[in-house]
């Protein structure tokens, strides 16, 4: 069996940041054809940081792809990106990461979700841990709950 590549968890901070490592991982293994079916860019956590920060999603992507670290590549997101304070960044984060589904489509493509996982652990959606956060949703998903 073929090991999945999972980016990291969207709970991993990077300057205070949620998402912002994960992001970086996405960028990275899509372009070495190691993941396919992430939201990338333009959808879900990914467009809520892009607009949090301020910076351009193409320009951020080539940076990355141009290589270094994660303090580099966080170092051009102060540069580039909204002037925040730490304040303002551990809110965004707060929210981000107890963030759950808030309407009836909301609710039904998180329950979809939950049914997907199910599905490849090949046991009943009833038998896996509560979850109420997109970002569990994303741990359950890729095996770290």
């Amino acid at each position: 069996m073929t090991r999945q590549n999972f980016p990291r968890s969207p709970k991993a901070l990077l300057g205070g940041i949620a998402h912002l490592g994960r992001f970086i991982d996405k960028i990275r293994l899509r372009h070495a054809g190691q993941i396919q079916d992430y939201n990338y860019v333009t959808v879900g956590f990914d467009k809520y940081l892009i607009d949090f920060l301020g910076i351009d999603g193409k320009a951020f992507e080539q940076r990355v792809l141009a290589g270094g670290t994660d303090e580099e590549l966080l170092a051009w997101v102060k540069e580039n990106g909204r002037q925040l304070s730490d304040a303002e960044i551990a809110q965004w984060s707060q929210n981000l990461l107890a963030s759950g589904p808030k309407d009836d489509g909301a609710r039904q493509r998180f329950q979809g979700r939950l049914e997907e996982v199910a599905t490849k652990r090949s046991v009943p959606v009833s038998s896996l841990p509560p979850v109420s956060t997109w970002a569990d949703v994303i741990e359950l998903d890729e095996g770290r709950l």
